[in-house]
């Protein structure tokens, strides 16, 4: 069965847009979103997206994978990639919804230098006595993504960090399912794992598909199932994002920024970005906000 065609997948709830953000996380109230839709979140799911939905307050179910179950207390529910999800909230209720990109999620396993097992397993990890403490972390969490302060991005990533050490002495990870839908869940994991380790080395789909151990064609029906795009434009994607958080982000040149990615000149690069955009790199670095709202297709 494909997915996608009975399960909606979204970079967030209700959005058409690959990312709003050059951002690799997206932080929000419970109430922003989920108001908007009569505190009820359909089934849904998540490509190479971690979300963790802190509820402070308030009641609601919270479906996972067919299963739902009701909550009362404050917890943190784990919501790995590709986990078919949904919420129903009571009105009012009270909490955080956090989204981390594969990108992000990948420099803390290396800070970890593990794999960050408890981001794979759909958990709900009960706050308890730390729940001053995690209300706080969160609040402060969103206010510094929201603002433009000094230092904001080492903030936002200690800030994250104390939250990662927590929630991996909290939880337990459970052994994965062995079913066929739970293997190639597995399998896009590992796909997007070597993207996001090899991207800018511009590696043919049959090499990924050799390395997962399968076909070119097996590769390409599961990026999409799960991703809703071919195997070459997951790499196409991560390398524009990198190409946008480079141009905003650093000082460097547009040919050191192809040097970077690894294009083999900044014409090609350009070509590339334009493409995907509608704007060259320099008209990009100049007016982002006017750009940013592109799907980034390759």
């Amino acid at each position: 069965m494909n997915l996608t065609n009975s399960i909606p997948v979204f970079k967030l709830y209700g959005e058409s847009l690959h990312w709003p953000t050059p951002d690799l996380l997206h932080c929000e109230s419970i109430h922003s979103r989920s108001s908007l839709y009569d505190w009820c979140i359909r089934v849904h799911q998540h490509t190479d997206l971690i979300q963790l939905l802190y509820v402070h307050k308030g009641q609601g179910e919270i479906e996972i994978e067919g299963v739902t179950h009701t909550f009362e207390d404050a917890c943190i529910q784990i919501i790995p990639a590709l986990c078919v999800h949904g919420f129903r909230f009571s009105p009012g209720t009270e909490g955080f919804s956090l989204s981390l990109a594969a990108p992000l999620v990948a420099q803390f396993e290396q800070q970890f230098g593990r794999p960050l097992q408890v981001l794979n397993q759909a958990t709900c990890v009960p706050v308890g006595d730390s729940r001053e403490k995690i209300q706080s972390l969160f609040e402060t969490l969103q206010q510094e993504y929201q603002s433009d302060n000094d230092a904001r991005d080492m903030m936002i990533h200690s800030l994250l960090s104390a939250l990662m050490v927590w929630l991996n002495r909290q939880a337990a990870p459970q052994p994965s399912a062995s079913d066929k839908v739970e293997r190639k869940r597995a399998a896009i994991r590992r796909f997007n794992q070597l993207v996001e380790n090899h991207y800018r080395e511009h590696f043919p789909v049959a090499h990924y598909a050799s390395e997962i151990g399968m076909s070119g064609v097996h590769l390409n029906t599961l990026c999409r199932e799960f991703h809703g795009c071919s195997a070459l434009s997951v790499v196409h994607q991560r390398l524009l994002l990198e190409a946008k958080r480079s141009l905003l982000y650093t000082s460097m040149t547009v040919s050191q920024i192809s040097d970077y990615l690894g294009f083999s000149d900044a014409t090609y690069f350009s070509r590339f970005f334009r493409r995907a955009t509608g704007a060259s790199p320099r008209g990009f670095r100049d007016k982002p906000t006017a750009t940013c709202e592109t799907p980034a297709h390759a």
